[in-house]
């Protein structure tokens, strides 16, 4: 998959062979996003063109109402990731700032998806809005599809019952530290993506439980203070000083807080990788989340805490081996 960034690096040959776009943020690449580009996939191939993904970085929100910004599921490149496993052959990022916020419905019709992306069906989310001040709707972007000579399919929300599956809900579900719905909603366990700093040194040197400790961006999304169970994979290139390879996935157990216990303020989620002992400080790593074990606990002692660690540790091995 090409990666272009900005309309202005979309080739000519867009509009000269046509093809199928579809738009939106997708953060998280969640279940309802998987169903409406593999829908946009599908067309394109039935139609012989490439199938071309619009997205935004950053996200429109934190233009417009930075209060109101929600807090990201996933980074750039990992959105990246998961559309290009879906098939798509171009994915289109665009500053929302630099080239859309002042376009109205149909400038946005027939200047971008027609003139500049070729379009010749658009799939969009039936919750879609676009143009200035969010202003169009899937129904305009149907009507003023039919007067450019564009078919457009709006695609219904993807749920389960009552509820929608979107990324609001996850990030809902997150905040409850409900990371098994939260991966049910994806299709895969939500996972958190920084590089490995240097925290106290306390796990290893006084507790016997080495973690590794990453530092989440204040604008992403983490789970709800913790344990939990999962997988922790070393995600960038270069041997490793220890028994551990990059890309595999290792069991951890993960602590997602502040360590009340010591009284440490800044918020970490560090990683005790089962029955592995490697130096992984400054690897970047992915750290994915598959159960909660229980809640964050402010203990009396340390011998409390060790005790304490000793289940969590067990629970995670029996919920990994499950």
């Amino acid at each position: 998959m090409d990666i272009l960034r900005g309309l202005s690096s979309v080739p000519d040959s867009f509009a000269e062979t046509g093809t199928v776009v579809t738009i939106g943020v997708f953060d998280g690449v969640h279940r309802g996003h998987q169903l409406l580009i593999s829908k946009a996939v599908d067309t394109a191939r039935e139609l012989g063109v490439p199938c071309v993904v619009m997205t935004f970085d950053p996200h429109p929100v934190t233009i417009f109402a930075p209060e109101r910004a929600p807090r990201a599921l996933m980074p750039l490149d990992e959105r990246a990731r998961h559309i290009a496993d879906l098939g798509v052959d171009e994915l289109v990022v665009i500053d929302f700032r630099e080239e859309l916020a002042g376009l109205t419905p149909a400038e946005y019709m027939d200047d971008v998806l027609v003139s500049t992306l070729g379009a010749k069906h658009v799939l969009v989310g039936e919750n879609f809005t676009f143009g200035r001040d969010a202003a169009g709707t899937a129904t305009d972007m149907a009507q003023l599809g039919e007067r450019a000579g564009v078919d457009v399919t709006i695609v219904k929300l993807l749920g389960e019952g009552e509820v929608r599956i979107c990324s609001t809900a996850i990030r809902d579900h997150l905040s409850g530290g409900d990371v098994a719905l939260a991966t049910d909603f994806m299709g895969r366990p939500f996972s958190v993506i920084a590089p490995i700093e240097r925290g106290a040194g306390r796990g290893g040197r006084e507790l016997g439980y080495p973690t590794a400790n990453q530092y989440a961006s204040d604008t992403s999304a983490v789970p709800a203070d913790g344990v939990y169970a999962g997988w922790l994979t070393i995600i960038d290139d270069g041997e490793i000083d220890g028994d551990m390879e990059p890309g595999v996935r290792y069991p951890a157990a993960i602590s997602v807080g502040t360590n009340p216990t010591f009284g440490d303020a800044r918020r970490s989620v560090e990683s005790f990788v089962l029955d592995r002992d490697a130096d992984l400080y400054g690897r970047m790593a992915r750290v994915e989340f598959v159960e909660k074990v229980r809640d964050m606990l402010k203990f009396n002692s340390v011998d409390e805490l060790l005790e304490h660690m000793s289940r969590d540790v067990s629970r995670t091995r029996d919920i990994l081996v499950a």
